[in-house]
């Protein structure tokens, strides 16, 4: 927890009130609202009230609550695990809780903070299941306001599916191992076939499909998810990717992947870099796939994070075809990439009607060999190029598709870290291009987009490649004078 970050004055706890006396001491509409909210539990409810108004005195009489008729004295307090004074009258309420602190007993005073141990939540109630909101009296209304949200965000079914997982908890127990198959049972029994029986009123129909759930987790393999993690931002993450890095046990991740991705799973799982940066391969591939067949074959469910999605330029059909071979189950979980985040940071359409009607994703390297790669005559005709870890051959790049016949004055935009509050954005032609191979400031993952819609971007917040090609010779000479 952060040293800035606001603290609790009052923590919440659920206390155990089954068959145990709660004492409420008032006349009128506060002591009714109090005893109301008391009876949602299996309390024993006393109520203290030498006149109580006719609607507490009949709701007493039909909820058949212990009814004190005689004015407050200490000893009716006694042998109670909370009291409430609800008189409206503060020298009363004054003396209700001192004496009730002073036998070690918890007491709340109605609207009279100062007097009160603790603070009564308003209740979301589908018992067992119970969610307790809580303001620390400073605004019941909103605690009020956000109970009836909650309220209706839940079904009325959780109840009986808590009361059914109960039933099941001895055998699962005994059944399942701790950790994620367990885990997993649960995660199924609340969200899965027996969640869905529940909500559509057939308690027969859950308890089956509890029973077959169970059967089956006790011979539950492996999995792994090939999980895109997007260009950085950890909002950019797909729900179903932030789902399988809340269920998983072992998380394999490339060095491209933020911290902040990485910690949305859960704290308990294994976490596991690989590398796989340009010069610094912690593992080969052929690592990586024993590994995650080895995680897979350990009955784990395993998430694999690639930067951005895991098919452009993931080496992911690698791994699919060795955990194939492996017969280790697996998803591909797609993910925002590279190339769509950089257009979005430049407000850049990547299709433009009557410019440009394709795309074309690649990386710089294709164009080190000796002949120039079948995507170039559609850069040529019109396409829109986007250039994965180009920056070390921007130059090579330029040169051969300008020889090609791309004109040297098409549209170049440049982003280092996509997507981030880091990020930096250039923009230029192809012939400023070259200038990227001697920005070593760049340390980041860089994407360039090339193309005619490129120009249709807007440039407001981005730096010309121009200006630093054009200072670069003026600083070189200046140190050999």
């Amino acid at each position: 927890m952060t040293e800035d970050a606001p603290r609790l004055n009052a923590f919440p706890i659920f206390m155990r009130a089954q068959g145990r006396t709660v004492v409420v001491i008032g006349d009128g509409d506060e002591a009714l609202a109090k005893a109301r909210l008391l009876a949602q539990s299996s309390a024993l409810l006393r109520v203290v009230t030498a006149r109580p108004t006719p609607a507490l005195l009949s709701w007493i009489e039909a909820n058949d609550a212990e009814h004190v008729r005689a004015p407050y004295a200490p000893d009716q307090i006694e042998g109670a695990v909370m009291v409430f004074a609800a008189t409206g009258i503060e020298a009363l309420d004054h003396r209700i809780s001192n004496d009730a602190r002073a036998a070690g007993i918890p007491v709340n005073a109605v609207d009279r903070p100062d007097l009160c141990d603790f603070f009564t939540p308003a209740i979301v109630n589908r018992a067992p299941l119970a969610i307790a909101i809580g303001t620390e009296g400073a605004g019941p209304v909103l605690a009020q306001i956000v109970r009836a949200r909650i309220d209706r965000l839940l079904s009325p079914s959780l109840g009986p599916l808590a009361t059914l997982a109960n039933t099941f908890r001895d055998a699962a127990e005994r059944l399942l191992p701790k950790g994620s198959p367990r885990r997993r049972f649960w995660n199924e029994f609340f969200t899965g076939a027996p969640a869905r029986a529940l909500e559509a009123g057939n308690a027969a129909s859950a308890r089956q499909a509890a029973t077959e759930l169970l059967a089956r987790s006790t011979a539950t393999r492996g999995h792994v998810a090939l999980v895109g993690a997007g260009p950085g931002a950890e909002d950019l993450l797909t729900l179903r990717a932030q789902r399988l890095l809340m269920d998983a046990d072992a998380i394999v991740f490339d060095a491209l992947v933020p911290d902040a991705v990485v910690a949305m799973g859960r704290r308990d799982a294994e976490r596991l870099p690989v590398g796989k940066r340009k010069g610094c391969h912690s593992k080969s591939q052929a690592e990586i796939n024993a590994l995650l067949i080895d995680l897979g074959n350990s009955g784990k469910r395993v998430v694999r994070l690639k930067s951005g999605d895991p098919l452009v330029f993931g080496r992911a059909g690698e791994e699919m075809a060795a955990l194939r071979d492996a017969g280790v189950s697996y998803e591909v979980v797609p993910g925002v990439t590279a190339a769509f985040a950089a257009a979005a940071d430049f407000e850049l359409p990547l299709t433009l009607r009557g410019v440009s009607s394709s795309m074309v994703f690649t990386t710089g390297h294709d164009l080190k060999g000796g002949t120039l790669p079948d995507w170039a005559s559609l850069a040529i005709s019109g396409a829109t190029v986007a250039v994965y870890m180009g920056r070390s051959v921007a130059a090579d790049v330029a040169a051969r598709l300008i020889d090609a016949g791309l004109p040297s004055d098409t549209a170049v935009a440049v982003v280092e870290n996509a997507s981030l509050p880091t990020r930096r954005r250039f923009h230029g032609t192809l012939a400023d291009l070259p200038s990227l191979e001697s920005r070593a400031d760049l340390t980041g993952p860089v994407m360039t987009v090339i193309g005619d819609a490129v120009a249709g971007a807007n440039f407001e917040h981005s730096t010309p490649l121009a200006a630093h090609r054009q200072v670069a010779p003026a600083e070189h000479q200046g140190t050999d004078a």
